[in-house]
């Protein structure tokens, strides 16, 4: 066996211990965003990858699932896998119908290995603008990319900065499939809600067929304080922005635990307070089976309820 590359320096293990949430979810609620590395020593890491994380395998995300009360997953390549899938299509054949996948794909994808893809479960691909984690690729190649996967009746997930969106808009409008946004755009959550730049993602959802993930307040927050200890109501700068989302696009939002938490640095976050956060953005009953139930359900399986 090759020698296991180390784990980045600083790096944050997923929380080993996560509480029982005191908020039980809806049955068929989905997460709609985690991801699968490794483990290593089965599914190598990409050489050209800019991070080095912990073993999360099938394993400890479905006991996770099922440890919060959670009935399906859609699990996103992890940008440490480059384009090669396996771990996630391990897993998602794993899930054997509980769980959906996004692919990293390259330009020259052939039509069996999209299909291939597609039998497996995969109902999209990820195109990740965030320059500290990948070189994107040039814009006429994913724009190629996703003239192809619309004949499947797949949907591009998109990853990029706030800052980055004035510049990016453009190239979004013009996919011919739908758009699935994570973690709300990432928001400078410092910034007024009604402000600019925040009304400039929501201007751009509105106008185009934009779905957001209401996800990874851990990821977005300042101020705080952390899902940890018990804390009964974390990262309270960002609720403003997610209650915003929920309440004008609430049959386009979805939610995800990010579980394994790629690169946080501050803090791990304790999973099952999360999903009690969930609570504070979808505040009525309807906006909560909208969110975790019905949304996820029409864009990933179709057909059921």
């Amino acid at each position: 066996m090759a020698d296991l590359a180390p784990k980045t320096p600083g790096w944050l293990d997923w929380h080993p211990n996560p509480s029982a949430p005191t908020f039980r979810l809806p049955p068929g609620t989905v997460d709609a965003h985690c991801h699968v590395f490794g483990p290593q020593a089965e599914f190598p890491f990409a050489p050209g990858r800019k991070y080095t994380p912990c073993d999360a395998g099938k394993d400890r995300l479905f006991a996770l699932r099922d440890h919060l009360g959670i009935d399906r997953t859609v699990i996103v390549q992890a940008t440490c896998h480059g384009a090669d899938n396996s771990a996630m299509l391990d897993a998602v054949r794993a899930g054997g119908g509980r769980a959906r996948g996004v692919a990293t794909v390259r330009p020259d994808v052939g039509d069996a290995e999209l299909r291939a893809l597609h039998a497996a479960g995969v109902r999209g691909v990820r195109f990740n603008f965030v320059r500290r984690l990948v070189d994107t690729s040039p814009k006429d190649e994913l724009r190629a990319i996703a003239r192809r996967i619309a004949l499947l009746g797949w949907h591009v997930v998109l990853y990029f900065e706030a800052a980055d969106l004035p510049e990016l808009e453009g190239f979004f409008a013009s996919l011919p499939t739908p758009l699935v946004v994570d973690h709300m755009g990432r928001p400078d959550v410092t910034r007024p809600v009604d402000g600019p730049g925040f009304a400039r993602f929501l201007r751009f959802t509105e106008r185009n067929d934009v779905w957001v993930k209401v996800s990874c307040p851990e990821r977005l927050s300042v101020t705080g304080p952390p899902a940890l200890d018990g804390e009964g109501e974390p990262y309270a700068d960002v609720v403003p922005h997610a209650r915003r989302v929920v309440e004008e696009f609430g049959d386009r939002v979805l939610w995800g635990t990010d579980w394994p938490h790629p690169n946080l640095t501050g803090h791990m976050p304790d999973d099952g307070l999360l999903v009690d956060h969930v609570r504070r953005v979808a505040v009525t009953e309807e906006q909560l089976h909208r969110l975790l139930v019905d949304n996820p359900t029409r864009l990933y399986w179709p057909g059921e309820r």
